[in-house]
């Protein structure tokens, strides 16, 4: 058996034998030959044979040939095949500068002739065929491109003695609060939750004394929101740290790893990203700007507009002109926003004495969001009456207070949406063009 090579490694090669597998992209029939481009994870190659007709006379014809000849000329697309052949180096090959002349042809499994989706397309139609929607070239770099940054994200914790931990998805009870719980039957009359966030895990790491720990998972928001930026299962990115002076500890730690791994990805990517989304990935100088809120409410007013919310928070047409601003003076794409009023945060985000806001910041990239970070209150009692005048039961919380009844360590941490950070990264208008499944209010399948 000939060893399977992978498209991307034809122009290492010599001349000679080849095997390749792969689906058919396109088949162009002529006359008196026939094209093949054929596509893997790495790349497509141009496949060439010189067609054999049925003569016109009826004289003998070589019936190995005239096989092969219909049998390509019956390929739909997608279908997917091995071809064995000749390798060629040729300059004149647009694609590569090499083709492959076909010996024989091996069919894995036939695609039926009608695609049901096309370039054009809407969301919808492609997300119904996902699995089809992702054999372009641009949606597999996407996955690429995640996959370079979150083992940039690793590498980064690793390299600095970070513990990665598996939080359970299954709770007992809430996270942050009630409103945006999926909830099922467990084992009986008993009711479990998934996990909105690993938040009440992460701390109790700091409390167990692992010092720094991060997580990349799934997290869950029973969300009914059809924005270009919410989605009901994502994957959560968490680092939680212990021993901080307050949540510019933190911020620095995001934004030095937001800059490797920006870096990481350019290095590896960053031709092709230009290529097919037609941007060059920046790569974020730091610090990044800081703001505190309510500055940037007044920054975003000085502009012209106001915002409607009347809790004190940006909306999402405030955060785009905040960000619209610091690109213009900083000429910088991200921002922390600090200093949050205890009403709209969560009630385990540490309040300044003095001031009496949270030690807390949002970052926004490209005008979203992308996370939340805070210092955590790690006294109890002061916990228990941040969680009071939220609403909660303490009763229910008791197992995450006991968490600090025993000693706990000053610490905060960020959760960071992948989804978002990807999209923004590649100039993409919605998280799904940059899910490999999409889960929202009206989507769970494919």
């Amino acid at each position: 058996m000939t060893e399977r090579v992978l498209v991307n490694q034809l122009k290492g090669l010599a001349d000679g034998p080849v095997s390749v597998s792969g689906w058919v992209e396109t088949v162009r029939d002529q006359k008196k030959v026939q094209f093949v481009i054929l596509r893997d994870e790495t790349g497509a190659v141009q496949l060439v044979n010189p067609a054999t007709r049925p003569a016109e006379d009826g004289s003998a014809q070589d019936a190995g040939a005239l096989a092969l000849t219909d049998l390509i000329s019956n390929l739909a697309t997608g279908t997917f095949l091995t071809v064995t052949g000749e390798l060629k180096h040729d300059e004149r090959v647009k694609l590569g500068g090499v083709e492959i002349k076909i010996g024989a042809l091996d069919v894995a499994a036939a695609a039926l002739p009608e695609t049901p989706i096309a370039a054009d397309s809407g969301m919808d139609k492609r997300m119904d065929w996902r699995f089809l929607d992702l054999r372009q070239r641009r949606n597999n770099l996407i996955f690429r491109v995640q996959t370079t940054l979150e083992h940039a994200f690793r590498s980064y914790w690793i390299e600095r003695d970070y513990i990665e931990v598996h939080s359970p998805k299954l709770m007992a009870s809430a996270s942050e609060s009630n409103a945006e719980l999926f909830s099922l039957e467990y084992f009986g009359d008993q009711t479990a939750y998934l996990a909105q966030s690993p938040q009440f895990f992460k701390q109790m790491a700091q409390v167990a004394g692992f010092g720094k720990i991060f997580e990349i998972a799934p997290a869950f928001r029973a969300d009914p929101s059809f924005t270009s930026r919410h989605a009901t299962e994502f994957t959560s990115i968490d680092a939680e740290i212990s021993w901080i002076d307050s949540h510019e500890d933190v911020a620095r730690m995001q934004e030095e790893l937001l800059q490797t791994a920006f870096q990481v990805v350019k290095d590896k990517h960053g031709a092709e990203i230009e290529e097919l989304f037609g941007l060059e990935v920046q790569v974020p100088a730091i610090p990044f700007p800081r703001i505190p809120l309510a500055e940037a409410r007044e920054i975003v007013k000085s502009r012209g507009y106001e915002i409607p919310r009347t809790d004190g928070d940006l909306d999402p047409e405030g955060e785009r002109q905040i960000s619209a601003y610091v690109e213009e003076t900083y000429g910088h794409q991200f921002v922390f926003i600090t200093d949050y009023h205890p009403e709209i945060r969560a009630f385990y985000h540490m309040r300044d004495e003095e001031t009496g806001l949270t030690k807390s910041y949002d970052l926004l990239f490209k005008g979203v969001e992308i996370t939340t970070g805070a210092q955590r209150e790690h006294r109890v009692d002061v916990l228990i009456e941040q969680a009071k005048e939220k609403g909660l039961e303490p009763e229910h919380l008791d197992f995450y207070f006991d968490f600090f009844r025993y000693g706990a360590p000053p610490h905060g941490g960020f959760g960071m949406g992948l989804a978002r950070v990807m999209m923004l990264l590649l100039g993409e208008s919605s998280i799904r063009e940059v899910t490999y499944l999409f889960r929202g209010p009206t989507r769970l399948a494919p």
